[in-house]
C-alpha cells in the first residue's frame, strides 16, 4: 500500500513538518514537502501545467493509494501553501482516493477549522476524506528528537489504521 504524506506548511522548522516527516518515516510513506518545493502561486494558466514541480505533485498524488494531508491552522483555515498546492490538483488525481487529515495547532481549541477547510476542499476534488481526523497541539511533540510523543503517535497509528481500512475497501470497490 502506497501512502503519500504532504507537509502543508511553508515553514522549514515548524511542528507540521516534524509531524509529516515523522509519519512518512514511521510508515514508510512517500513524502511531498511544501516547505521544500517551489510551487508558484496558482493562476490556472496553461504554462503552469508544464512545470516539473507541478507534474511531480500531480504524479505523487495520483500514484498514491491514499494521501495524508497535514496543515497548520492559520487564521481559522489550512495554510495558504497547502491550499495553493491543492489548487493545482483535481479529481483526476483525487477521485475516490482515501485521505487522512491532520491539523497542527498552537494549542487550546485550534485546528478544527483547518480540518473542516481541508475536508471541504477534498469534497471539491471528489476525494474520500476519512471520518477520523487529528489535531496535534504543541504538547504532542518531542522537539529534541523531532518526533511525535508516544500517546499522540498512537492516535496517528489509529488514523493510519482507519485510512488502511478505507484504502482496502476502495481497492475492492474499484476492481
Amino acid at each position: 500500500m502506497k501512502f503519500l504524506v504532504v507537509n502543508g506548511s511553508p515553514r522549514k522548522t515548524g511542528r507540521t513538518r516534524i509531524a509529516a516527516s515523522f509519519i512518512a518515516a514511521t510508515y514508510n510513506a512517500e513524502y511531498f514537502d511544501l516547505s521544500e518545493q517551489e510551487l508558484p502561486l496558482f493562476n490556472g494558466e496553461e504554462d503552469q501545467k508544464q512545470l516539473q514541480v507541478v507534474n511531480d505533485l500531480k504524479q505523487a498524488v495520483k500514484s498514491a493509494d491514499a494521501v495524508i494531508l497535514l496543515s497548520p491552522e492559520y487564521h481559522s483555515g489550512m495554510s495558504g501553501a497547502l491550499k495553493n498546492a491543492l489548487d493545482f490538483l483535481s479529481s483526476e488525481q483525487f477521485a475516490h482516493k482515501p485521505v487522512g487529515l491532520i491539523a497542527v495547532a498552537g494549542g487550546g481549541k485550534g485546528g478544527i477549522n483547518a480540518l473542516n477547510n481541508m475536508r471541504t476542499v477534498m469534497r471539491g476534488v471528489y476525494a474520500n476524506a476519512i471520518p477520523k481526523q487529528l489535531v496535534l497541539d504543541p504538547i504532542c511533540f518531542d522537539y529534541d528528537k523531532k518526533e511525535i510523543n508516544t500517546e499522540p503517535a498512537l492516535l496517528v497509528k489509529q488514523l493510519i489504521d482507519e485510512l488502511t481500512v478505507y484504502t482496502n475497501a476502495s481497492r475492492v470497490l474499484n476492481d
